[in-house]
């Protein structure tokens, strides 16, 4: 344990340095190692007054207020926060925290993966942070469950893996999700839309088609949907049926509905299909059905065939071509045979928008293409490329929203 420096005796302190000098690290754990276990055998609240009082006790009452502060957010950040990652969660430009191990932290900024000077004590902190994070999002992590995918209360997303079956370490991935979308303004000042991407984007929802959003992971499929549905008429009603509330669009009637897992026992689980039963009895105008990564696709693909227009939802694909063959896999778990997955998707789905990032960390819509039946099964056609090439179904993507538009007036 590694005792604060105390000044010689008869010096006196410069309180300037005492604000803004960092505490050495060791230290610091130290205090607050202490103050966790006082905490933690006393059975008090984490509130702020607590911490305080008990840091000072522990610091010897030898800190400056600023330092006391330093200490007590320390602490804070924790006991009930992100521990040492807690800053880059509340900073409003990081999309992703990831932490390979005690002394390996990436961040996201938007423009690909960053290393940043942060460490833990050790493997057993990152553990300690992991768990309680899981118990905040209602979720077991320990060694009879050693990984777990969850939503915190804020909406982060929360994956946790732990050591065996993580070699080496305990790792932990934070996923940001901002409480409001962007609008369509900032997308296109950002490079992920372009001005005519724009326009066919709008007139795609504003005339009712059904979509699908792709992408890669990280690419932005939530933000652009969440976009979108922005655009959708205030006097619609918006119906989301979410494996974890990450869509948040910006409307004036929106209705969330968010699955849930089983519990310890294996009770309590409330599945998609479920929600979109429920769904179905809300009067929805719009029914979204959010990211599709495994044999939920049944319910994806039975939510949009209810008869109502404009219906959306995200799938992981790496390109708008392969997007028919990525869901015939994710139908195989569910049971569905190629042609059923075929004859759903083609009777619900008009359109899917490809997202792409490229190396610098740029998310941009690289392809609008339209959903057509072959003799060979189902594809899709370009119907607006990012890189100006050849559209084949470019004239048809126009007289269909000719024809909505004029649905519409």
């Amino acid at each position: 344990m590694t005792a604060l420096p105390v000044p010689p005796r008869g010096a006196q302190p410069d309180r300037a340095a005492r604000r803004t000098d960092p505490i050495p690290a060791d230290a610091a754990t130290a205090i607050v190692d202490r103050v966790r276990r006082r905490l933690a055998n006393s059975g008090l609240a984490a509130t702020r007054s607590a911490v305080a009082g008990l840091v000072r006790e522990e610091s010897g009452g030898l800190l400056g207020d600023g330092h006391l502060l330093q200490l007590v957010r320390t602490a804070e950040d924790e006991m009930s926060g992100a521990g040492a990652v807690e800053p880059f969660l509340r900073d409003p430009e990081v999309t992703d925290v990831l932490v390979n191990g005690p002394d390996e932290v990436w961040i996201d900024r938007g423009h690909g993966l960053e290393r940043v000077p942060v460490r833990f004590a050790d493997d057993a902190a990152v553990r300690r942070l992991a768990a309680r994070l899981a118990a905040a999002a209602g979720r077991r992590l320990d060694d009879a469950a050693p990984w777990v995918d969850a939503s915190l209360p804020d909406g982060t997303r929360l994956h946790a893996i732990l050591q065996p079956v993580s070699v080496g370490a305990t790792r932990l991935s934070l996923r940001v999700l901002r409480p409001r979308a962007f609008s369509m303004d900032e997308l296109v000042a950002a490079g992920t839309v372009t001005g005519r991407a724009r326009v066919l984007l709008t007139d795609i929802v504003r005339g009712r088609l059904a979509f699908l959003v792709s992408g890669g992971t990280g690419s932005g499929k939530t933000t652009l949907l969440s976009t979108l549905l922005s655009l959708v008429d205030p006097a619609e009603r918006i119906v989301l049926v979410e494996d974890a509330a990450e869509l948040r669009p910006r409307h004036p009637h929106v209705v969330r509905l968010v699955a849930r897992p089983p519990n310890v026992e294996g009770t309590g689980q409330v599945s998609l299909q479920d929600l979109v039963r429920q769904a179905l009895r809300m009067r929805p105008d719009r029914l979204i059905v959010g990211e599709t990564r495994g044999a939920e696709v049944a319910d994806l693909l039975a939510a949009m065939n209810t008869g109502h227009d404009g219906g959306a939802g995200t799938v992981h694909a790496n390109s708008a071509a392969e997007v028919p063959t990525r869901l015939e896999a994710l139908g195989a778990l569910a049971g569905l045979s190629r042609d059923a997955v075929q004859g759903q998707l083609v009777a619900a789905v008009e359109a899917v928008v490809h997202l792409r990032r490229d190396r610098g960390g740029v998310r941009r819509v690289q392809e609008i293409g339209l959903l057509r039946r072959q003799a060979d099964g189902v594809v899709v056609q370009p119907a607006w490329r990012w890189d100006g090439g050849y559209c084949e179904a470019g004239e048809r993507l126009q007289t269909m929203l000719t024809v909505r538009a004029e649905c519409t007036l």
